[in-house]
Protein backbone atom coordinates (compact mmCIF):
# COMPACT_ATOMS: atom_id res chain seq x y z
CA UNK A 1 0.00 0.00 0.00
CA UNK A 2 2.95 2.36 0.54
CA UNK A 3 3.95 4.48 -2.43
CA UNK A 4 7.49 3.22 -2.97
CA UNK A 5 8.27 5.91 -5.55
CA UNK A 6 7.82 8.56 -2.87
CA UNK A 7 9.70 7.24 0.17
CA UNK A 8 9.17 10.45 2.11
CA UNK A 9 5.40 10.14 1.91
CA UNK A 10 3.33 8.95 4.85
CA UNK A 11 0.28 6.75 4.44
CA UNK A 12 -2.72 7.85 6.49
CA UNK A 13 -4.64 4.64 7.17
CA UNK A 14 -7.63 6.30 8.81
CA UNK A 15 -10.62 4.02 8.32
CA UNK A 16 -9.24 2.31 5.18
CA UNK A 17 -10.22 -1.08 6.60
CA UNK A 18 -13.87 0.03 6.31
CA UNK A 19 -14.35 1.42 2.77
CA UNK A 20 -18.13 1.71 3.12
CA UNK A 21 -17.68 3.72 6.30
CA UNK A 22 -15.25 6.00 4.47
CA UNK A 23 -17.92 7.03 1.95
CA UNK A 24 -20.36 7.82 4.73
CA UNK A 25 -17.70 9.77 6.62
CA UNK A 26 -16.83 11.71 3.47
CA UNK A 27 -20.40 13.06 3.29
CA UNK A 28 -20.52 13.76 7.04
CA UNK A 29 -17.13 15.50 7.10
CA UNK A 30 -17.95 17.56 4.00
CA UNK A 31 -21.27 18.73 5.48
CA UNK A 32 -19.59 19.54 8.80
CA UNK A 33 -16.85 21.49 7.04
CA UNK A 34 -19.34 23.57 5.09
CA UNK A 35 -21.30 24.28 8.28
CA UNK A 36 -18.06 25.21 10.05
CA UNK A 37 -17.14 27.68 7.32
CA UNK A 38 -20.64 29.17 7.29
CA UNK A 39 -21.18 29.34 11.07
CA UNK A 40 -17.78 30.67 12.08
CA UNK A 41 -17.63 33.18 9.21
CA UNK A 42 -21.06 34.44 10.27
CA UNK A 43 -19.90 34.92 13.87
CA UNK A 44 -16.80 36.79 12.68
CA UNK A 45 -18.96 39.07 10.52
CA UNK A 46 -21.46 39.76 13.29
CA UNK A 47 -18.77 40.41 15.92
CA UNK A 48 -16.99 42.78 13.53
CA UNK A 49 -19.91 44.65 11.97
CA UNK A 50 -22.38 44.93 14.87
CA UNK A 51 -21.33 47.59 17.43
CA UNK A 52 -23.52 45.94 20.11
CA UNK A 53 -21.28 42.86 19.98
CA UNK A 54 -18.10 44.87 20.56
CA UNK A 55 -17.63 43.43 24.04
CA UNK A 56 -14.98 41.16 25.61
CA UNK A 57 -17.16 38.05 25.36
CA UNK A 58 -17.63 38.42 21.61
CA UNK A 59 -14.02 39.48 21.09
CA UNK A 60 -12.92 36.13 22.53
CA UNK A 61 -15.68 34.33 20.62
CA UNK A 62 -14.47 35.85 17.33
CA UNK A 63 -10.95 34.63 18.17
CA UNK A 64 -12.38 31.15 18.74
CA UNK A 65 -14.28 31.27 15.44
CA UNK A 66 -11.18 32.37 13.51
CA UNK A 67 -9.22 29.59 15.20
CA UNK A 68 -11.84 26.99 14.24
CA UNK A 69 -11.76 28.15 10.62
CA UNK A 70 -7.98 27.72 10.51
CA UNK A 71 -8.15 24.47 12.47
CA UNK A 72 -10.51 22.69 10.09
CA UNK A 73 -8.94 24.11 6.93
CA UNK A 74 -5.61 22.65 8.06
CA UNK A 75 -6.87 19.07 8.10
CA UNK A 76 -10.29 18.63 6.48
CA UNK A 77 -9.34 19.06 2.77
CA UNK A 78 -6.65 16.38 3.08
CA UNK A 79 -9.07 14.22 5.05
CA UNK A 80 -11.72 14.49 2.32
CA UNK A 81 -9.19 13.49 -0.37
CA UNK A 82 -8.16 10.44 1.67
CA UNK A 83 -11.73 9.41 2.45
CA UNK A 84 -12.92 9.67 -1.15
CA UNK A 85 -10.10 8.20 -3.21
CA UNK A 86 -7.63 5.30 -3.08
CA UNK A 87 -4.66 7.65 -2.59
CA UNK A 88 -4.15 8.16 1.12
CA UNK A 89 -0.66 9.58 1.17
CA UNK A 90 0.59 12.86 2.58
CA UNK A 91 4.06 14.26 1.92
CA UNK A 92 6.56 14.75 4.71
CA UNK A 93 6.30 18.52 4.21
CA UNK A 94 2.49 18.38 4.24
CA UNK A 95 2.53 16.25 7.39
CA UNK A 96 5.00 18.65 9.04
CA UNK A 97 2.88 21.71 8.26
CA UNK A 98 -0.29 19.97 9.40
CA UNK A 99 1.32 18.85 12.66
CA UNK A 100 2.76 22.31 13.38
CA UNK A 101 -0.49 24.19 12.77
CA UNK A 102 -2.63 21.55 14.46
CA UNK A 103 -0.49 21.63 17.62
CA UNK A 104 -0.40 25.42 17.67
CA UNK A 105 -4.14 25.90 17.20
CA UNK A 106 -5.08 23.10 19.60
CA UNK A 107 -2.94 24.65 22.35
CA UNK A 108 -4.33 28.11 21.60
CA UNK A 109 -7.88 26.81 21.97
CA UNK A 110 -7.07 25.27 25.37
CA UNK A 111 -5.77 28.62 26.63
CA UNK A 112 -8.51 30.64 24.93
CA UNK A 113 -11.28 28.58 26.54
CA UNK A 114 -9.60 29.19 29.92
CA UNK A 115 -9.52 32.93 29.24
CA UNK A 116 -13.21 32.84 28.31
CA UNK A 117 -13.97 31.05 31.60
CA UNK A 118 -12.16 33.83 33.47
CA UNK A 119 -14.23 36.39 31.54
CA UNK A 120 -17.45 34.61 32.57
CA UNK A 121 -16.23 34.38 36.19
CA UNK A 122 -15.70 38.14 36.39
CA UNK A 123 -19.04 38.81 34.63
CA UNK A 124 -21.00 36.74 37.16
CA UNK A 125 -18.98 37.14 40.37
CA UNK A 126 -17.73 40.72 39.94
CA UNK A 127 -20.38 42.34 37.71
CA UNK A 128 -19.87 45.87 39.04
CA UNK A 129 -16.12 45.75 38.41
CA UNK A 130 -16.37 43.90 35.08
CA UNK A 131 -15.74 46.95 32.81
CA UNK A 132 -12.66 47.96 34.77
CA UNK A 133 -11.19 44.44 35.06
CA UNK A 134 -11.95 43.06 31.57
CA UNK A 135 -11.00 46.15 29.59
CA UNK A 136 -10.11 46.09 25.85
CA UNK A 137 -6.36 46.24 26.43
CA UNK A 138 -6.45 43.20 28.76
CA UNK A 139 -8.58 41.33 26.21
CA UNK A 140 -5.99 41.91 23.51
CA UNK A 141 -3.19 40.86 25.85
CA UNK A 142 -4.94 37.66 26.92
CA UNK A 143 -5.73 36.73 23.32
CA UNK A 144 -2.10 37.43 22.34
CA UNK A 145 -0.87 35.20 25.18
CA UNK A 146 -3.14 32.36 24.00
CA UNK A 147 -1.89 32.58 20.40
CA UNK A 148 1.75 32.95 21.51
CA UNK A 149 1.59 29.93 23.81
CA UNK A 150 0.17 27.87 20.97
CA UNK A 151 3.05 28.93 18.72
CA UNK A 152 5.69 28.19 21.38
CA UNK A 153 4.21 24.78 22.13
CA UNK A 154 4.27 23.87 18.45
CA UNK A 155 7.86 25.08 18.07
CA UNK A 156 8.87 22.98 21.09
CA UNK A 157 7.10 19.74 20.15
CA UNK A 158 7.03 19.55 16.34
CA UNK A 159 10.81 19.22 15.60
CA UNK A 160 11.46 16.38 18.12
CA UNK A 161 8.45 14.50 16.77
CA UNK A 162 9.54 14.83 13.14
CA UNK A 163 13.12 13.78 13.96
CA UNK A 164 11.95 10.36 15.16
CA UNK A 165 13.24 7.33 13.18
CA UNK A 166 10.03 6.21 11.47
CA UNK A 167 9.39 2.61 10.46
CA UNK A 168 9.93 1.85 6.73
CA UNK A 169 6.24 1.18 6.08
CA UNK A 170 5.46 4.81 7.16
CA UNK A 171 1.83 3.91 7.85
CA UNK A 172 0.16 6.33 10.26
CA UNK A 173 -2.78 4.62 11.96
CA UNK A 174 -4.83 7.80 11.89
CA UNK A 175 -6.36 10.28 9.44
CA UNK A 176 -4.15 13.17 10.63
CA UNK A 177 -0.51 13.79 11.44
CA UNK A 178 -0.77 13.98 15.22
CA UNK A 179 1.90 13.51 17.88
CA UNK A 180 0.55 10.24 19.39
CA UNK A 181 0.24 8.62 15.96
CA UNK A 182 3.73 9.69 14.86
CA UNK A 183 5.24 8.41 18.12
CA UNK A 184 3.48 5.12 17.51
CA UNK A 185 5.00 5.00 13.99
CA UNK A 186 8.56 5.31 15.31
CA UNK A 187 10.84 2.26 15.39
CA UNK A 188 13.32 3.93 17.73
CA UNK A 189 13.42 5.09 21.33
CA UNK A 190 10.48 7.41 22.00
CA UNK A 191 11.01 7.92 25.75
CA UNK A 192 11.79 11.63 25.43
CA UNK A 193 8.81 12.22 23.13
CA UNK A 194 6.42 10.36 25.40
CA UNK A 195 7.62 12.32 28.43
CA UNK A 196 7.30 15.57 26.46
CA UNK A 197 3.76 14.62 25.39
CA UNK A 198 2.79 13.72 28.97
CA UNK A 199 4.22 16.94 30.42
CA UNK A 200 2.61 19.13 27.76
CA UNK A 201 -0.72 17.31 28.23
CA UNK A 202 -0.65 18.11 31.95
CA UNK A 203 0.42 21.74 31.47
CA UNK A 204 -1.81 22.55 28.49
CA UNK A 205 -4.82 20.28 29.09
CA UNK A 206 -5.10 19.35 32.76
CA UNK A 207 -4.07 22.73 34.21
CA UNK A 208 -6.35 24.85 31.96
CA UNK A 209 -9.23 22.44 32.54
CA UNK A 210 -8.64 22.67 36.30
CA UNK A 211 -8.71 26.48 36.14
CA UNK A 212 -11.95 26.34 34.17
CA UNK A 213 -13.51 24.01 36.76
CA UNK A 214 -12.37 26.31 39.57
CA UNK A 215 -13.91 29.28 37.75
CA UNK A 216 -17.21 27.48 37.33
CA UNK A 217 -17.19 26.31 40.94
CA UNK A 218 -16.94 29.97 41.98
CA UNK A 219 -19.68 30.86 39.47
CA UNK A 220 -21.93 28.10 40.82
CA UNK A 221 -21.38 29.32 44.38
CA UNK A 222 -22.25 32.88 43.35
CA UNK A 223 -25.37 31.72 41.46
CA UNK A 224 -26.60 29.71 44.45
CA UNK A 225 -26.43 32.86 46.57
CA UNK A 226 -28.71 34.73 44.18
CA UNK A 227 -32.29 35.17 45.35
CA UNK A 228 -33.72 36.35 42.04
CA UNK A 229 -34.93 33.80 39.51
CA UNK A 230 -34.18 36.32 36.76
CA UNK A 231 -30.58 36.61 37.99
CA UNK A 232 -30.29 32.81 37.98
CA UNK A 233 -31.56 32.66 34.42
CA UNK A 234 -29.22 35.43 33.25
CA UNK A 235 -26.16 33.84 34.89
CA UNK A 236 -26.91 30.40 33.46
CA UNK A 237 -27.56 31.88 30.02
CA UNK A 238 -24.24 33.71 30.20
CA UNK A 239 -22.23 30.58 31.01
CA UNK A 240 -24.09 27.62 29.52
CA UNK A 241 -22.84 28.01 25.94
CA UNK A 242 -19.21 28.21 27.03
CA UNK A 243 -19.63 25.26 29.39
CA UNK A 244 -21.05 23.12 26.56
CA UNK A 245 -18.16 24.06 24.26
CA UNK A 246 -15.61 23.28 27.01
CA UNK A 247 -17.23 19.87 27.62
CA UNK A 248 -17.19 18.95 23.93
CA UNK A 249 -13.62 20.11 23.38
CA UNK A 250 -11.91 18.71 26.45
CA UNK A 251 -13.68 15.33 26.38
CA UNK A 252 -12.37 14.70 22.86
CA UNK A 253 -8.87 16.11 23.59
CA UNK A 254 -8.47 13.90 26.67
CA UNK A 255 -9.66 10.86 24.70
CA UNK A 256 -7.07 11.53 21.96
CA UNK A 257 -4.00 12.66 23.91
CA UNK A 258 -4.39 10.85 27.24
CA UNK A 259 -5.68 7.45 26.15
CA UNK A 260 -4.18 4.10 27.28
CA UNK A 261 -1.99 2.11 24.89
CA UNK A 262 -4.12 -0.70 23.46
CA UNK A 263 -5.74 -1.44 20.07
CA UNK A 264 -9.27 -0.76 21.31
CA UNK A 265 -8.27 2.63 22.69
CA UNK A 266 -6.50 3.53 19.40
CA UNK A 267 -9.56 2.64 17.32
CA UNK A 268 -11.84 4.55 19.67
CA UNK A 269 -9.34 7.43 19.62
CA UNK A 270 -9.80 7.77 15.85
CA UNK A 271 -13.47 8.61 16.31
CA UNK A 272 -12.72 11.03 19.12
CA UNK A 273 -9.97 12.56 16.98
CA UNK A 274 -12.43 12.95 14.13
CA UNK A 275 -14.89 14.66 16.45
CA UNK A 276 -12.10 16.85 17.87
CA UNK A 277 -10.99 17.95 14.39
CA UNK A 278 -14.37 18.23 12.67
CA UNK A 279 -17.23 18.01 15.17
CA UNK A 280 -16.34 20.65 17.74
CA UNK A 281 -15.58 23.43 15.20
CA UNK A 282 -18.97 22.70 13.63
CA UNK A 283 -20.89 22.68 16.90
CA UNK A 284 -19.22 25.74 18.47
CA UNK A 285 -21.02 28.36 16.32
CA UNK A 286 -24.30 26.43 16.60
CA UNK A 287 -24.06 26.39 20.40
CA UNK A 288 -23.26 30.09 20.58
CA UNK A 289 -25.88 31.21 18.05
CA UNK A 290 -28.81 28.94 18.88
CA UNK A 291 -28.53 29.67 22.62
CA UNK A 292 -27.68 33.37 22.38
CA UNK A 293 -30.37 35.99 21.77
CA UNK A 294 -27.83 38.79 21.26
CA UNK A 295 -26.26 36.92 18.35
CA UNK A 296 -29.70 36.21 16.90
CA UNK A 297 -30.63 39.89 17.13
CA UNK A 298 -27.33 40.85 15.50
CA UNK A 299 -28.06 38.40 12.67
CA UNK A 300 -31.48 39.92 12.00
CA UNK A 301 -30.01 43.42 12.18
CA UNK A 302 -27.44 42.38 9.59
CA UNK A 303 -30.31 41.32 7.33
CA UNK A 304 -32.16 44.57 8.07
CA UNK A 305 -35.02 42.72 9.79
CA UNK A 306 -34.51 43.65 13.42
CA UNK A 307 -38.23 44.06 13.93
CA UNK A 308 -38.90 40.52 12.77
CA UNK A 309 -37.01 38.97 15.70
CA UNK A 310 -39.19 37.61 18.51
CA UNK A 311 -38.00 36.70 22.01
CA UNK A 312 -39.84 33.42 22.01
Amino acid sequence: MVNQSSPVDFLLLGFSEHPCLEKVLFVVVLCCYLLTLLGNTLILLLATLDPRLHSPMYFFLSNLSFLDLCFTTTCVPQMLVNLWGPTKTISFLGCSVQLFIFLSLGTTECILLTVMAFDRYVAVCQPLHYPTIIHPRLCRQLAAVAWMMGLLQSIAQTPPTLRLPFCPHRQIDDFLCEVPSLIQLSCGDTTFNEIQLAVSSVILVVVPLSLILVSYAAIARAVLRMNSAEAWKKALGTCSSHLIVVSLFYSSVIAVYMQPKNPYARERGKFFGLFYAVGTPTLNPLVYTLRNKEVKRAFWRLLGKDGDFREG
